[in-house]
């Protein structure tokens, strides 16, 4: 007996994630990599055992074998010759191959493509998109849109033949209420007189007035608090540059920042997050903060001009959610008619932010679950919220519509081939625009499901190529194995789809695990299993895509006016197979 044999299930996987080995399978395979990993044994090395009786033993071997390919791919042909890649079991002399092997010796897999209907997917995505505000045509977390979207998609999920579930989660998000106004008053000649009526107030009768439009010209910020400040209330408007710790926030105090969001220049840092904005705010007691686009999209939507869009903050960096802060972006011509109009002129600012972020909301998350021949998880997902101020077409209609379609296509083979040799979950996201929030609690709650049994999760967040801004798109992941199958699925997506394939270049890309970048729902699922007793992190296999050309990206333009259903084709087809692949072979 070795000493693995006493340790239980967890304790064996527990060590197989420490060195990086699979911990698939019962608990006496578990105990043959470990061994296989301590003394070096081999297939290479190892002797021929003529009296095996015991299935364990069988298994056993199978498991030397398989963990021993890596080894065996690097050896010399002729090496493999001499040495022989074979077993023979007790019963009846037979040929043993590990799975790894006969991949190994057929070469590259011969990979079968799924189907996809781009015009069902653009029917999914106008479905959600019809579920937006009436108003704003957001689907906004936490609220009834961001629900009746969750609804939806799980009835889709119910339709394409596979049992459903919804589940709700209870976390710090904000309420968006109705009263948002921005305006700049030029007092009036008799409000300019002593001892005539307040500048800029009803009484001013002659006074100059520039409203601006919501959505349009500024864009409220996630987890800005409620503040009604009036023109006539001459509000102190002090202009902070790009932000950083060396401006003078504290001239600011009582009064609102205006704050320039650039790109650094000659080594010097440019504009900061707005989390890292809202804490100068907060430290500092200004009433607002306005920050003003001259980075993102200039030129590219209005001709010009910069689009404000929708960014949220890290709400758990704050000791004290701050609920008294108004907090917007504007257009860069607006931010340049503040500053012309009312910091260096006679003007005064109006600013209504009516917000309330010191709730607690549910946000929602669908799966459709194909039960499998073991526990052995693959989840496909895509956050189905978008940010409140437009439709989200790209961001991330896309990304969900892809969802639905693959689980309706996967439906289908279930017909055909039967059960999956592992249980698939196609799950989409509420909060991620917020902060992670679907899916990080969803990890959470079922976190020890996933690490033991998490294969691989795949996320599909702007999945989109704008057809007039064509750059491709970009498929990576951490699993080298996962990622080199996705190279092969990408050959035999060009034989079979030689148009697609010419048309936008397809990039792959393998990453560590601790360059996985952290801004979209794969993130949860790659850092946030667990971390061992020995400090050891476990970080799980996702592999990701991004399309490109979005320059409408959290704004109003986010719309199905430019949207691109042939684009997505790509990751569902090429994401889908593999799924296919490592789900019937």
């Amino acid at each position: 007996m070795s000493q693995w044999d006493v340790k239980t299930v967890s304790e064996l996987k527990h060590e197989l994630r420490s060195r990086g080995l699979s911990v698939t399978g019962r608990k006496t395979e578990l105990v043959g990599r470990l061994i296989t990993s301590e003394d070096g044994v081999g297939v290479i090395e190892a002797e021929l055992v003529e009296d095996i009786t015991d299935s364990s033993a069988v298994d056993l071997i199978g498991s030397l074998v398989s963990n021993s390919i890596t080894r065996i791919r690097g050896l010399p042909v002729a090496a493999l010759v001499v040495a022989g890649i074979m077993v023979f079991g007790a019963t009846g002399g037979a040929l043993l191959y590990g799975d790894d092997i006969v991949d190994w010796i057929q070469g590259e897999p011969d990979y079968v493509l799924i189907d996809f209907d781009a015009n069902q997917t653009r029917a999914y995505a106008q479905g959600l998109v019809d579920l937006g505000h009436p108003q704003w045509e957001g689907r906004l977390s936490g609220t009834v849109e961001e629900e009746n979207t969750a609804q939806s998609i799980k009835l889709n999920f119910s339709n394409s033949g596979m049992p459903a579930t919804l589940e709700a989660f209870e976390v710090p998000l904000f309420y968006m209420g109705n009263d948002f106004e921005l305006m700049i008053c030029i007092p009036g000649n008799l409000g300019n007189i002593f001892g005539g009526p307040t500048p800029c107030s009803i009484a001013d009768v002659d006074r100059d007035e520039t409203d601006f439009t919501h959505r349009v010209d500024y864009v409220i910020q996630g987890y800005s608090g409620h503040r009604d400040i009036v023109a006539s209330s001459d509000v102190n408007v002090i202009d902070l540059g790009m932000g950083n710790e060396s401006a003078d926030w504290g001239s600011a105090a009582n009064g609102i920042g205006l704050v320039w969001l650039m790109d650094g220049q000659d080594g010097q840092p440019g504009t900061e997050s707005n989390t890292a904005l809202m804490l100068r705010a907060q430290e500092n007691s200004l009433s607002g903060l306005i920050t003003v686009n001259a980075r993102q999209n200039c030129d590219d939507l209005v001709s010009g001009d910069c689009v404000p869009y929708f960014k949220s903050l890290d709400i758990t960096q704050f000791n004290e959610t701050p609920y008294d802060i108004g907090f917007m972006m504007v257009s860069r011509s607006v931010g340049e008619m503040i500053r012309d109009q009312v910091i260096e002129g006679e003007g005064m600012l109006q600013f209504v932010v009516e917000v309330e972020n010191q709730v607690s909301v549910n946000v929602h998350v669908p799966c459709g679950i194909m039960e499998g021949e073991s526990d052995s998880l693959i989840i496909i997902g895509a956050h189905h919220d978008t940010v409140y101020n437009g439709q989200g077409a790209v961001d991330n209609t896309a990304g969900t519509a892809t969802v639905q379609e693959m689980a309706r296509q996967f439906g289908l083979l279930q017909i055909d081939l039967g059960q999956p040799k592992h249980t698939i979950y196609f799950c989409t996201w509420g909060g991620e625009e917020e902060g992670l929030w679907g899916s990080s609690e969803w990890v959470k709650k079922h976190q020890s499901t996933l690490r033991e049994n998490l294969r691989l999760y795949i996320n599909l967040d702007m999945n989109h190529v704008d057809a007039q801004r064509n750059s491709g798109l970009t498929l990576q992941g951490n699993s080298p194995d996962d990622v080199g199958h996705i190279g092969g699925l990408v050959s035999a997506f060009a034989k079979s789809y030689p148009n697609l394939y010419s048309k936008y270049d397809i990039n792959v890309r393998h990453l560590n695990s601790n360059e996985m970048p952290f801004n979209s729902d794969h993130a949860p699922f790659v850092y946030n299993l667990d971390e061992g007793e020995d400090g050891h992190k476990y970080y799980g296999k996702a592999v990701i895509c991004y399309g490109s050309g979005s320059s409408e990206y959290h704004t109003y333009l986010d719309s199905m006016d430019r949207f691109n259903e042939e684009s997505l084709m790509i990751s569902g087809i090429i994401y889908g197979s593999l799924v296919r692949y490592l789900a019937w072979g």
